[in-house]
């Protein structure tokens, strides 16, 4: 094993015939470490290895063949053709010589090799007097055992070329098929290994995460969701029941229900029960696998969000109560502007504009505490709330078009001052004070920089003032002091083209 549990890998090329096995195998102990790597007990029988061993009795016309494994003390035989022993002791082994070789051990009568004429399978009820052999070496050089038939009859000649060169043949096959048996071990170790980790992984994991059959049948979560219920997870959509809130249930299993349908992926909100019993609010999302919803299967997680939802609640209701506060105080001093310039025509010129004012400041300030809650981020939004007094929404009199563009709540009351100066001025001299004239604003993205274009159509004839009034100071100072921005204003006989540029980061703040 390595260090990461991966299994070693094993040489992928057969020993070489005719080479002997490595000395440094010589030591039982490493050859039997390598043997062990085998798995000798599932190979017992096994069905491609017995046809081998039939088909070399056939070959070499022997009643007897077998595949054997050299262990500790004993060899046994894995298949074997004519044999009824399952194993033999090592000590009177013909195929321990045989696997320390590396050509072919053939004896054509034991009982008068002075080897093997004293071996107990020689001289006792067995009468073994013919043996051939072809060794088994394992691919890093270590000698497992042999290929070998057997005569209880000697023989006077030795085996063909043919012959020979077939028990080789067979002998490599028995090796290819004892290497698959092996690296199959080794791939099946290493998957395990993998999906053990990944086990921990996700088990270490504070989300719920789950995955599911089409169907959908659930047939996996990770180790949070009985830490989370202290339940047993469920299979079914309907099981989920007993974990869903009952007010969110049938809500959020039409949606699920409607993602499967289609195949496409899956986002809610609901409470899930805890072990305690109490319900969190959690985010649940789903992804399948493809695109086809007869085969997709379901990767999913369950998140807790209770204690960020609720904070959010807070905020929201706070907002409210803030927004609520500031409008009533803008209230109050439209209401004391109004009433001190009344009866004094002078005062109640000025008294409208700055009242006009104020409630254009008071629709930023709603639309900036909207940010804050719920990250409403987009500028053609304040447009549109600036806007509205002039017939947004519905059959609108001003089109608001562009990219969607980050603004943040500081940047929203300096915008606010001015799109108000141009919608008064607008509705006072041009294209918004006939029923006619229309006005179009453009946001757009420019490098760093947004820009935002004004543009009046279909009004009256306008002319530049011949001097700067409070309206364009206030505009110059709004874009170019707070925002960091420019401001151009050209009076077109079409009506006013006005051309804002703000950096983009300082619009976003």
């Amino acid at each position: 094993m390595q260090g990461e549990g991966r299994i070693t890998e094993i040489p992928r090329q057969l020993w070489p015939v005719g080479e002997r096995p490595l000395d440094r195998f010589e030591s039982d102990e490493r050859r039997l470490s390598v043997l062990a790597r085998f798995d000798a007990d599932a190979l017992d029988g096994d069905p491609e290895l017995a046809q081998i061993t039939r088909f070399a009795a056939k070959l070499c016309d022997t009643p007897i063949a077998a595949v054997s494994m050299v262990e500790e003390e004993r060899q046994r035989f894995l298949a074997s053709e004519g044999l009824e022993a399952d194993e033999t002791p090592r000590s009177t082994s013909f195929c321990e010589r045989t696997m320390r070789g590396g050509e072919i051990l053939e004896v054509l009568d034991a009982r008068t090799d002075p080897t093997f004429h004293n071996y107990t399978l020689v001289t006792g009820k067995d009468h073994l007097r013919f043996y051939a052999g072809a060794p088994l070496v394992s691919s890093e050089g270590a000698p497992l055992g042999a290929l070998c038939v057997i005569d209880t009859k000697p023989r006077t000649a030795p085996l063909t070329q043919f012959q020979r060169e077939g028990l080789t043949v067979l002998a490599q096959a028995v090796k290819r098929r004892l290497y698959a048996h092996r690296q199959e071990r080794v791939d099946q170790a290493n998957v395990k290994a993998t999906r053990d980790r990944l086990q921990f992984v996700l088990d270490s994991l504070p989300d719920i995460a789950w995955s599911a059959a089409p169907g959908p049948s659930f047939d996996f979560y990770n180790a949070q969701f009985e830490r989370t219920t202290g339940r047993p997870p469920p299979v079914t959509i309907e099981e989920w029941r007993t974990f869903i809130h009952p007010e969110d249930f049938e809500e959020t299993s039409s949606k699920f229900g409607e993602a499967i349908a289609n195949a496409q992926p899956f986002e809610d909100e609901w409470r899930l029960l805890q072990a305690d019993g109490s319900y969190r609010y959690v985010l649940s999302r789903a992804l399948p696998s493809s695109e086809d919803p007869a085969t997709a299967r379901w990767f999913g997680t369950v998140t807790d969000i209770d204690d960020s939802y609720r904070t959010s609640q807070e905020r929201e209701l706070l907002a409210g109560e803030l927004a609520h506060r500031i409008k009533n105080i803008f209230s109050v001093i439209t209401g004391l502007v109004t009433l001190h310039a009344r009866g004094d025509a002078t005062l109640k010129l000025f008294a409208d504009t700055l009242t006009d004012n104020i409630r254009a400041l008071s629709r930023a300030q709603e639309f900036a505490l909207r940010i804050d809650t719920h990250s409403e981020d987009e500028l053609k939004g304040l447009l549109n709330v600036l806007m509205a007094p002039y017939g947004i929404p519905g059959e609108s009199a001003v089109s608001i078009t562009g990219d969607v563009i980050a603004i943040g709540h500081r940047a929203a009351t300096p915008l606010a001052l001015v799109f108000h100066e141009l919608a008064t001025n607008s509705a006072k001299y041009g294209a918004l004070s006939v029923e006619q004239g229309r006005v179009a604003i453009e946001v757009a993205r420019s490098g760093d920089d947004v820009w935002i274009a004004w543009q009046e159509h279909n009004g009256p004839k306008t002319n530049a003032p011949t001097q700067d009034g409070f309206g364009s100071r206030l505009m110059h100072m709004a874009i170019e002091h707070q925002l960091g921005g420019t401001i151009a204003l050209d009076w077109r006989s079409e009506g006013l083209q006005t051309r804002i540029t703000i950096p983009k980061d300082r619009l976003a703040q």
